[in-house]
């Protein structure tokens, strides 16, 4: 199906209605890495809709959904999924993020903190992370994006993706090998990270409120899909800050995973969401969390 969005674009969703009798759990809506679609999450959406109602989609230039000539701004990105927000109110919505996900579903559910049930964050972004901001991590950032552009355009790019579609179920695994590593998926990727991280490193003094949603962010143990060891540590230390500071706050690490947990531990994530919408409190505390952490 498509929603359509107050400035005349359309957006690629699929729904998985969830169980009979599940109507007033929270709606889950998946929010996609950086250069990812809604297949990203073909391993844990159907899992999800056997206690909710599940949707993903497809962010512009990515995957199904037309580009968007105004650009890709982390705020621009954060109000098209408010858009998949209002397409399916009132919620209440559970959002889940990965990666450059993260920080869009962060920012999307400050805008309506009253329609939000929960927050999971699967090894996402996260501004307390100093490694993002240094010349090193950006210069390999441009040097990555140009040389998936190059790859992209001699159709060499699938092939150091194949550990992901191996894992995909068949019919995901044909979708992503028509949509995933096109150049036009190189350049929007470039898109977004022209501004992103200068919109980030605005966090690091004023991060989006959340007020009382309360936020489980799940880390990867191990380092490789591009992050060293250092990297990973640094990533691990700005997810365990943003439990502690979280209401209800709650850190997990996914101890066979790298980067794409969705991919080597789905029923982690799904376990995770499914704490969430059972366990939502009926009006959520504004102290601060206590910084739980669980391994898997």
């Amino acid at each position: 199906m498509w929603v359509a969005t107050r400035d005349g674009r359309r957006l690629h969703t699929m729904v998985l209605s969830g169980p009979a009798g599940e109507e007033s759990a929270p709606v889950v809506v998946f929010e996609a890495g950086a250069a990812a679609s809604r297949s990203s999450w073909a391993l844990v959406q159907p899992g999800v809709a056997a206690f909710a109602r599940a949707i993903v989609y497809d962010r512009a230039g990515l995957g199904k959904s037309p580009s968007d000539p105004a650009g890709r701004t982390l705020d621009r990105m954060a109000a098209d999924l408010g858009e998949i927000l209002d397409h399916f109110a009132p919620g209440p919505f559970v959002l889940v993020g990965h990666s450059a996900g993260g920080p869009i579903a962060r920012l999307a559910a400050s805008r309506r903190t009253d329609r939000i049930a929960g927050l999971v964050l699967v090894d996402p972004t996260d501004e307390q992370a100093d490694v993002l901001f240094g010349r090193t991590f950006r210069r390999g950032e441009r040097l990555a994006i140009l040389a998936a552009g190059l790859l992209a355009r001699v159709g060499a790019l699938k092939p150091l993706f194949r550990f992901l579609l191996e894992a995909a179920p068949d019919d995901v695994r044909q979708d992503m090998e028509r949509e995933a590593f096109t150049p036009g998926v190189v350049r929007t990727q470039a898109a977004q990270a022209r501004t992103f991280l200068d919109e980030l490193a605005t966090w690091r003094r004023t991060p989006p409120p959340l007020g009382g949603i309360p936020v489980t962010v799940v880390s990867g143990a191990l380092p490789g899909n591009g992050m060293n060891a250092a990297t990973r540590a640094a990533a691990n230390a700005s997810h365990a800050h943003r439990a502690g500071v979280s209401p209800n706050g709650r850190h997990v690490v996914a101890e066979r995973s790298g980067h794409y947990v969705p991919i080597t531990e789905p029923g982690l994530v799904v376990e995770e969401i499914r704490r969430i919408v059972r366990n939502r409190p009926a009006s959520r505390p504004a102290q601060d969390g206590d910084g739980t952490t669980a391994r898997s």
